[in-house]
């Protein structure tokens, strides 16, 4: 697809736009599957060495109630993912490269693995580190990562970003070749709606994507968050439903292009329409990541205002998910690693 045919699939209407959500899974389905992968989200910690100008659990925001959690609470999630066939786990928090935090991510990967018999897959989405880091993690026991390059204009990059070297958009492109040299399924994604972001860049994001031969995606829209410097644009957003239909229909160009890939209805789409990660799942998704951090410090991780958080229980959680996929026309892979085939069929090669 070139860059008219994706401007167009961007900003089709009314019938031409159900079609597309339509061919989208219809693609997803011919190519990998109506099969929903899990990942057990486990939100470690919100202490973060970054600024990033959107982000709600930035350093510099005095008003976040900083949480890490005990290696027993991590333990204890992992095993509950384990014990509910939920196949993997994904690990995620703000960014620390210091040797003490390193270590023990290594050894909690270790104890991951030991306590789930090998049978957890591991996503990890822990930021920038050198690339050293990343293969003791890879040699550890994960064999996912995550690292979204939110744009991949770097002039718009710069814009929400500090200006300063922890920062740096050419860093940011290095860390991905060095988790894919590293062996891993590597994921990347952007915030859809930002302010000063144009249709065009959207458009370059599913390009850029593309030639780095991603194997799987998480990309939602823009969410602001009032404790951070770019909410100070907010009267020049898009309205929110526009950045919903917007990540709706990236997704569907998204799995057109590759077809084969791994893509996440994020949460972010449910904090705008408590259906939205369903929706994401009628126009060609295929993960979806129940929270399952201890409830007490599900509200300290907050990347955005809004950021939706349950009541219930995770078993009750997953048993309503297994309904409302099915109602979507996809089906739970439960016990289920979920790998990208994308990604085992470029290293069958």
């Amino acid at each position: 697809m070139d860059q008219k045919e994706l401007l167009h699939l961007l900003t089709c209407q009314g019938e031409e736009e159900q079609q597309l959500y339509t061919r989208a899974a219809a693609q997803r389905n011919q190519a990998i599957g109506n099969g929903v992968h899990l990942r057990g989200l486990i939100e470690i910690s919100n202490i973060c060495r970054k600024n990033c100008l959107y982000c709600g659990i930035r350093h510099s925001n005095p008003n976040v109630n900083r949480y890490e959690l005990t290696d027993e609470e991590i333990l204890e999630a992992a095993r509950f993912a384990w014990q509910h066939n939920y196949g993997s786990v994904v690990l995620q928090g703000g960014e620390r490269t210091d040797k003490t935090y390193v270590n023990r991510i290594t050894r909690l990967l270790q104890e991951i693995k030991r306590l789930s018999n090998n049978q957890l897959g591991i996503t990890l989405s822990l930021g920038e580190q050198d690339k050293a880091t990343y293969q003791r993690w890879f040699e550890a026991g994960a064999h996912r990562y995550l690292l979204r390059i939110e744009t991949s204009n770097s002039q718009l990059y710069r814009k929400i970003h500090p200006a300063d070297s922890l920062h740096d958009f050419a860093t940011r492109l290095q860390c991905l070749e060095y988790l894919q040299e590293c062996g891993y399924q590597t994921g990347s994604g952007v915030m859809i709606g930002l302010p000063f972001q144009t249709t065009e860049d959207l458009v370059n994001d599913l390009l850029f994507l593309k030639s780095i031969d991603i194997d799987m995606v998480g990309m939602g829209p823009y969410l602001e968050h009032q404790d951070t410097p770019l909410y100070s644009n907010r009267e020049v957003l898009l309205p929110i439903s526009e950045r919903l239909r917007l990540s709706l229909h990236m997704v569907a160009a998204l799995r057109l292009m590759i077809p084969d890939i791994n893509i996440a209805a994020t949460t972010a789409l449910q904090a705008i329409d408590s259906l939205g990660r369903e929706k994401a799942l009628a126009a060609g998704a295929n993960v979806i990541m129940p929270n399952i951090t201890p409830e007490s410090n599900r509200k300290n991780y907050k990347l955005y205002s809004n950021k939706p958080f349950s009541d219930e229980g995770a078993e009750e959680i997953l048993r309503q998910l297994i309904e409302s996929c099915a109602s979507y026309g996809c089906r739970v892979n439960l016990g289920e690693w979920g790998d990208s085939r994308h990604w085992h069929t470029k290293n069958r090669k």
